[in-house]
């Protein structure tokens, strides 16, 4: 009689490092509303890709897509940070960057949540982002700032709400880290396979 051998099946995850554009859906698909701009239309996605966290319509930057579950968990451990550059509207305060890194009370599903203590520092010349393709207003309509803020958690919309409750709404959000990885030069719309994330 011979000897069965249970095989390991290994299956091949694929893992993907994007700068989503501007008015674009961190998703694959969407019914609620047509002419709506999907990841899909970026590049061709093996099937069962998934996006890791969300950044909404508005925001632009790192995203992190994969096939991979247990990879989709870990990235999204509150373990691990994400950084964000938002332009706000005025010159931001030293007082409200200490307010944000002490964490501050936003609306979340009807009720107040205080955030946690984050980093947050003013960024003192202008981030090379690119240009938006929607453009920000220009300075004839008041002066624009620059912060960088770090999050563990991430509450729906969280850095714009944020923002807005120092005092110094978002104009502009770009995620540029999720912990050791960075968007570097990734240009809006580039699509880079990598072999897995090293967070």
């Amino acid at each position: 009689m011979k000897n069965v051998f249970l095989q390991q099946i290994i299956i091949m995850h694929h893992h993907f490092l994007i700068h989503k554009p501007y008015g674009y859906l961190s998703q694959f698909i969407y019914q609620l509303k047509r002419n709506k701009k999907l990841l899909g239309e970026l590049y061709d996605f093996p099937e069962n890709t998934m996006a890791i966290g969300r950044l909404d319509e508005d925001s632009e930057g790192l995203l992190l897509l994969t096939t991979d579950g247990m990879m989709s968990e870990i990235v999204r451990s509150k373990k691990v940070e994400k950084e964000y550059y938002a332009q706000v509207d005025g010159i931001i305060t030293d007082e409200a960057v200490e307010q944000l890194r002490n964490g501050v009370e936003i609306g979340l599903h009807g009720k107040k949540y205080k955030t946690k203590k984050c980093i947050a520092f003013k960024l003192e010349s202008t981030p090379n982002l690119g240009e938006r393709v929607k453009k920000i207003r220009d300075d004839r309509h008041g002066t624009t700032s620059w912060v960088s803020i770090t999050l563990t958690e991430g509450k729906f919309r969280q850095v714009r709400k944020m923002t807005s409750a120092v005092g110094f709404p978002t104009l502009r959000l770009v995620r540029v880290r999720v912990g050791n990885i960075h968007l570097n030069d990734l240009k809006a719309g580039e699509v880079i396979e990598v072999s897995g994330f090293d967070v």
